[in-house]
């Protein structure tokens, strides 16, 4: 038996040694690398539900808040804090262990004993305990230091998973802003790349014969170079307008998590009236300071620090271990009895410990001040956004007024030239100019109104508000859109549209005719400044 055990001790040691020595870096193969693309590229896309339709801004946002990586990435940062806050709490409990042995040796482990007077052996050599014998023990204990070291690491991690929740809140935030900036691009895209193609074809043509004339003699050369450079701007900028619809169109496909080459129709809707200038910015600041994502973390995180300090305050008290119950049990034929439980009290304290509380005093109220200065400042930044969104928006506002006149004008000139057209060459050419500048400013209206709404956006973003239901997995898109767009809409009455009806009461009291006039008017001016 002993022989055998020998035997096998050497074999696994021998065992474990060539294995420590066999170790060495083993990068992934070309076929498993290809597999892991293939896995990842068919999770990336998995589960969604079909495109039945044209798709509507509610639905981009649900499809944007459903599918992209970026929010289920926070969604499993979530989940992993709440495991770590929910594990957190097993510390807490006594600890009940279990354990079980085997002990053999060679020989007998006997003693012999001495006089201590003479020092000469009194007894003959014995043993109390079997060469083979086995062993097992149920303890139940409680260290009250290590409770109270544990409750407060249950609570950070409490603290730490409700900041996982605004890390959650900032992503969605930040993805229906980026959402909405990208929809109303390509919608505008969607709207006006065909006929961006055709004029730019026309405009080649245009040009074209602007040369043959001028090599002809029917145009003077100044002229004709004139038409030329107006047409060869006209090119250019349409080309790079072409460039920048096609980007918007791509950048909402992949905010919504589509596959690569999903064709989709974004739905032809009329651009929506945007909400009025929001002229309390004081009550906004409120809003932002009370429910933005960034400075609720930062509260929690001042939690997390002081209740790290607490628990490190709490190693300097005495530690009292509480035995419950220790049962024992051994096979031991020489032993009187071969099952016995026992319990007690330990108490121990580290002395050292004590010295150290003052610098933890001082640590403790140096990190709460970092923590207030660091919320502080962070809502200075805060306040600064809301009020330069405030002054953005109403400049952006102003940028569409100015925009929409525009284009009212150069429809104008241009159903006036196509009127007036007539055989003549220049004529012609200029009908082809006034279609193209026509054509600019009706793509610079589309991006004025995207410009808006993306300082619409940036406005909702830095207040902070929250535009979804509680569950988002649980609902399909079109649940979700309506959901969004309802969520929306009362967000936008109760903050926006209610303290413009406040503001115009008056006014509309007096003259009925001029309320909205009476407001956006200043708003404007003070925008242009």
């Amino acid at each position: 038996m002993q022989r055998y055990l020998k035997i096998g001790t050497l074999s696994v040691l021998a065992i474990a040694l060539a294995g420590c020595s066999s170790l060495q870096p083993q990068p992934f193969t070309q076929k498993e690398i290809k597999e892991r693309v293939a896995a990842d590229r068919a999770e990336m896309y998995a589960n969604q539900e079909p495109i039945t339709g044209p798709i509507s801004f509610d639905e981009a946002a649900a499809r944007a808040l459903k599918y992209n990586l970026d929010y289920r990435l926070k969604l499993m940062e979530n989940a992993l804090a709440k495991g770590l806050m929910d594990v957190s709490r097993w510390d807490m409990m006594p600890r009940l262990l279990v354990g079980a042995g085997y002990s053999t040796r060679n020989n007998d482990s006997g003693g012999k004993s001495i006089n201590i007077e003479t020092g000469e052996e009194s007894l003959a050599p014995s043993t109390s305990e079997e060469r083979s014998h086995t062993m097992a023990n149920l303890s139940l204990s409680w260290n009250l230091l290590d409770f109270g070291v544990s409750y407060y690491r249950a609570k950070q991690k409490a603290d730490q998973y409700l900041m996982a929740q605004e890390r959650q809140r900032k992503v969605i935030q930040n993805v229906l802003q980026d959402t909405r900036n990208a929809y109303w691009r390509a919608l505008g895209a969607q709207k006006l790349i065909v006929r961006v193609d055709n004029l730019i074809d026309r405009v080649n043509d245009a040009l074209e014969r602007s040369r043959k004339a001028e090599k002809q003699g029917l145009l003077p050369q100044p002229v004709a170079l004139g038409y030329q450079r107006a047409l060869l701007d006209a090119v250019a900028l349409l080309s790079q307008r072409r460039q920048e619809l096609e980007l918007a169109r791509s950048e909402l496909a992949a905010l919504m998590s589509l596959p690569p080459g999903t064709r989709f129709t974004l739905k032809d809707e009329t651009m929506p009236a945007l909400p009025p200038v929001p002229q309390d910015v004081s009550r906004l600041e409120n809003i932002a300071l009370e429910r933005r994502p960034e400075l609720m973390e930062e509260w929690y995180r001042k939690r997390v620090t002081t209740n790290d300090v607490k628990a490190a305050m709490i190693q300097a008290l005495p530690g009292i271990q509480l035995d419950f119950l220790n049962l024992q049990y051994d096979s031991n034929k020489y032993l009187y009895n071969n099952s016995w439980s026992q319990s007690g009290i330990q108490i121990s304290w580290n002395l050292f410990r004590l010295a150290s509380l003052p610098a933890l005093q001082r640590a403790h109220d140096a990190q709460a001040k970092t923590d207030d200065y660091r919320r502080m400042a962070l809502s200075m930044a805060i306040l600064t956004q809301v009020r330069i969104g405030v002054q953005r928006y109403a400049l952006a506002k102003a940028d569409l007024a100015l925009a929409k006149e525009s284009a009212r004008v150069d429809q104008g000139l241009y159903r006036y030239a196509k009127a007036a057209e007539t055989s003549r060459v220049d004529s012609g050419l200029e009908v082809i100019r006034a279609e193209a500048r026509e054509l600019l400013t009706e793509y610079q209206q589309y991006a004025s109104y995207s410009n808006a709404q993306s300082a619409w956006g940036r406005l909702y973003n830095s207040i902070g508000l929250d535009v979804l239901p509680d569950a988002i997995a649980s609902l399909d898109v079109h649940s979700l859109a309506t959901a969004i767009g309802k969520t929306t809409s009362e967000w936008e009455h109760k903050t926006f549209y209610a303290e413009a009806a406040q503001a115009e009461a008056p006014v509309a009291s007096a003259k009925p005719a001029a309320p909205a006039v009476a407001t956006a008017a200043p708003v404007a001016a003070e925008g242009s400044k």
